[in-house]
């Protein structure tokens, strides 16, 4: 059984291993993981930046990826606290951007500002425990290479966007959208796609 095996099959150890890792009550690491152990243990690609103004919240729980050239702007956040964070190469989160795993955000993406993902649900169903402190569930968020989200919109749990896709501004993305699409709305809804037999961005009905 490896280490964390060990320490997830004894709940004593795991945490004190989480009170190492995080303060109680906080969703960022303390400054000693921020400081040594997320530079050796995440991946970062040559030429990838991430601005001063960040706050980024990733633990040695998951994985945590930022692609070659790619860039996260100020004032967002990354969160990998109860899924993996993974960022592909030549991509550009936006400013004041939310990214909380489960979230793949493939290559060429570009994410203006104050778009938040979230592949994170808290669960309300035990009306006699605080919303915090029952069960969360998880589902992965997918955006494909070479799409582009615009500014404030909002991306559900469990979505996937594919490939080549624009979401409008504004947008709240509930339901996948499929590849070389343009979607708008709340609900987002697909108002054209890309057809390759005609060559044309065509509405769709």
């Amino acid at each position: 059984m490896g280490i964390a095996e060990t320490i997830k099959s004894n709940q004593a150890l795991k945490k004190f291993v989480h009170y190492l890792l995080i303060p109680r009550g906080q969703a960022r690491p303390r400054l000693w993981v921020k400081w040594f152990v997320n530079p050796i243990y995440h991946k970062r690609g040559k030429g990838s930046v991430i601005r001063r103004r960040t706050r980024i919240d990733v633990l040695p729980f998951n994985p945590f990826e930022l692609g070659e050239g790619s860039t996260i702007e100020d004032f967002s956040t990354v969160n990998n606290g109860v899924g993996p964070v993974k960022i592909g190469s030549h991509s550009r989160i936006g400013i004041g951007n939310v990214l909380i795993g489960p979230v793949t955000v493939g290559n060429n993406v570009i994410l203006a500002q104050n778009i938040v993902m979230s592949g994170l649900n808290h669960g309300y169903e035990d009306i006699n425990l605080p919303i915090h402190k029952q069960p969360v569930t998880t589902s992965p968020i997918t955006v494909g290479d070479e799409s582009w989200i615009g500014a404030n919109a909002v991306v559900t749990a469990g979505v996937s966007i594919g490939k080549h896709c624009v979401v409008a501004a504004g947008a709240v993305v509930t339901k996948n959208i499929p590849d070389y699409s343009i979607a708008v709305g709340n609900p987002a809804r697909v108002i054209k796609r890309y057809n390759p037999d005609s060559k044309q961005w065509e509405k769709v009905s």
